[in-house]
């Protein structure tokens, strides 16, 4: 995935707008003008980037509202989006802020969220452009603890030798009526021991001597062994002491309010300069080589450039998701205390989405030039009860259509991640093979839509609860009747599913 993920970024400057459609469309069924819109967006944060920094500075992005119902896909398309084009992404709920003064989150959080998302983003890049660098090492460390009397030999080094010489008595007074100082005088010396011809040699030059001629003999070749065996995985399962991190835990302080995340932040950064102390743990060499692995790359990594680079990702290509705008915006008239709090909310995410600098524990962030997509059903509210200023700030809007019977089709089968092929690799792990007829996913999409148009209108999610109530029972008995193979046919999906459809009670709560 992370692979795919660097193809990808790479080849992202090179995409048109209709390739950017048809990469969406592996994935996305349907919503073409909400695929135009944003496949225009993301081109133009290329041709933006390529401009003279004198113009580039006043040309700020056009953000999106999707209006649609739910389950129709405007949350995925973000996602897929920002996947495609390997920027910092996040998706945020507009019910979850709250308005300055009251209990909840402050909505400048979402950017230090994106930030954290796209600090994550870079710091997997370079660790795994030091992967072998910190392999090595690790291997390194492993083989010291698995041969650690050559260790303990070339650390063996003699210390001072500090030895008493009798006490002293100094009167400072002339008098003698003064207070007399009374010490004990030392010798601090290098120790010593005789060669073979009774001369006298330093300790610590003959344990470098002996230390020297250890390396020169059987232990290299034995390091080498054991490195051949270790490379060969014969040393999984065997047992060493190593010394991992221990870092601090902190309770959630996100619910007490904007100011208690900054505190947090704070105490994370204290407390990760202090290094948050050591810890003996008892491993197995499988498991001592992912932990060394991890804390060799960590050493590795230049943190002062993975900030800078982050930072600068965020500003320039960060996409921010906020869903459920539509809970936000005020109906009919603007009194009462709820209707206040939300318009508040409102009034705070204006200037984030207006360009803002909001202080992270990584510095300052620039929002003047992150994508903003704000997506909600708007089927009580409309797009007008936001407040003016706000509206304004999303000057591209764009409809997604409801889904039906033939879009339900086509979501079974021709995405990459297709629910059938979900569901039929899932059922191969446990040697069921089952194989869905065209006659049986044709009942499927229309059993979908109905069940739609008669409860609540969920959009593709139905497909879910559909498929669950479809294959619950052979879920439930895979491992005991497997191998097998199963045809989902259409008389199988009247016989599991009919009765649950017809009965408008029982429908109600199970699909």
């Amino acid at each position: 995935m992370t692979g795919d993920r660097k193809n990808t970024n790479r080849n992202a400057d090179e995409l048109s707008p209709r390739e950017i459609v048809a990469e969406l469309d592996k994935y996305i069924v349907g919503q073409k003008k909400a695929k135009r819109a944003v496949a225009v967006a993301l081109r133009n944060r290329i041709r933006r980037l390529k401009l003279d920094p004198e113009v580039r500075e006043d040309i700020a992005p056009k953000n999106i509202l999707m209006i649609g119902p739910t389950g129709v896909g405007k949350t995925e398309i973000a996602r897929r989006l920002a996947k495609l084009a390997g920027s910092p992404f996040i998706k945020v709920e507009a019910t979850k802020y709250t308005e300055v003064g009251y209990v909840g989150r402050d909505v400048e959080s979402m950017i230090r969220d994106l930030m954290a998302a796209g600090v994550q983003m870079v710091k997997q890049e370079m660790q795994e452009a030091v992967t072998a660098e910190a392999e090595r090492r690790a291997e390194e460390v492993l083989l010291d603890l698995l041969l650690p009397g050559k260790k303990k030999k070339a650390a063996g080094a003699a210390s001072p030798v500090i030895r008493p010489m009798g006490s002293f008595s100094l009167n400072p007074g002339d008098s003698g009526g003064g207070p007399s100082l009374i010490g004990t005088a030392i010798q601090v010396g290098i120790p010593v021991s005789r060669s073979q011809d009774g001369a006298a040699v330093p300790a610590e030059a003959e344990g470098l001597a002996e230390t020297d001629a250890a390396e020169a003999g059987p232990s290299d070749s034995t390091r080498e062994k054991f490195r051949a065996m270790l490379r060969e995985g014969r040393l999984e399962g065997r047992a060493v002491e190593i010394m991992v991190n221990q870092n601090p835990q902190f309770p959630a302080f996100g619910a007490l309010g904007g100011g208690m995340e900054e505190i947090e932040s704070n105490l994370s950064v204290i407390m990760g300069a202090m290094g948050g102390g050591k810890k003996k743990k008892v491993v197995t060499v499988k498991r001592a080589r992912e932990i060394l692995i991890a804390e060799e790359s960590e050493k590795l990594i230049d943190r002062d450039r993975m900030t800078d680079e982050a930072r600068q990702r965020v500003e320039e290509m960060g996409i921010v998701f906020i869903d459920e705008i539509d809970k936000i915006a005020v109906k009919g008239d603007r009194g009462g205390g709820h209707d206040v709090s939300r318009e508040g909310v409102q009034r705070d995410i204006l200037p984030i989405v207006e360009g803002a600098t909001v202080n992270t524990k990584w510095g300052p962030v620039n929002t003047d030039h992150i994508l903003f997509i704000a997506a909600g059903a708007f089927n009580i509210s409309k797009p007008s009860d936001l407040i003016p200023e706000l509206q304004g700030r999303f000057p591209l809007r764009v409809e997604l259509d409801s889904l039906g019977k033939e879009e339900f089709l086509r979501i079974l089968t021709e995405p990459k991640n297709a629910l059938t092929k979900q569901y039929r690799d899932l059922l191969g792990t446990e040697g069921v093979e089952i194989e869905f007829q065209a006659e049986a996913v044709d009942r499927l999409a229309a059993l979908a839509a109905e069940v739609n148009s008669r409860l609540e209108n969920i959009g593709a999610r139905r497909l879910h609860t559909i498929m669950e109530a479809l294959l619950e029972e052979l879920s439930f008995e895979a491992p005991d009747i497997a191998p097998v193979k199963m045809p989902i046919t259409e008389a199988y999906v009247n016989e599991r599913l009919v009765d649950l459809v017809t009965d408008q009670d029982l429908g109600r709560y199970i699909l």
